[in-house]
């Protein structure tokens, strides 16, 4: 896959998670894509299966985060999306550096993996 592809996938999956484009992340997912989160939390773990990404995806974007976009990184094959969440509400901040490593297979989203800068954080934020 060229890198451009991959860049493209990347713009699409963050333009479709700020909309809350479900159907469009779920296009861009196979149907036995992953995606794993660290930490011990609601959102937590590893879903397994395109839909159960995308409920992933909408459970996050409940929480009323700002997905803001600081780079889209490529390798040869997969992306990476590196963003700055934030999201606040009476008892608890979130404010939190990631990358979430996509790999791609055939042009679509196979396994996502996400690191965080604050686990703790997250902890607190997603109950």
């Amino acid at each position: 896959m060229a890198t451009t592809a991959a860049y493209a996938i990347g713009q699409q999956f963050h333009a479709a998670l700020i909309v809350g484009d479900w159907q469009a992340i779920r296009s861009m997912l196979h149907d036995d894509a992953t995606w794993s989160l660290p930490g011990d939390n609601a959102i937590s773990g590893t879903a397994a299966g395109g839909d159960a990404v995308v409920e992933r995806a909408k459970k996050i974007a409940s929480y009323g985060l700002n997905f803001e976009l600081l780079h889209i990184l490529v390798s040869r094959e997969n992306m990476a999306l590196s963003l700055h969440n934030t999201a606040e509400r009476e008892d608890a901040v979130l404010d939190e550096y990631l990358s979430t490593v996509c790999r791609l297979r055939d042009g679509k989203i196979a396994s996502i993996e996400t690191y965080l800068s604050d686990i703790p954080g997250m902890n607190a934020f997603f109950v």
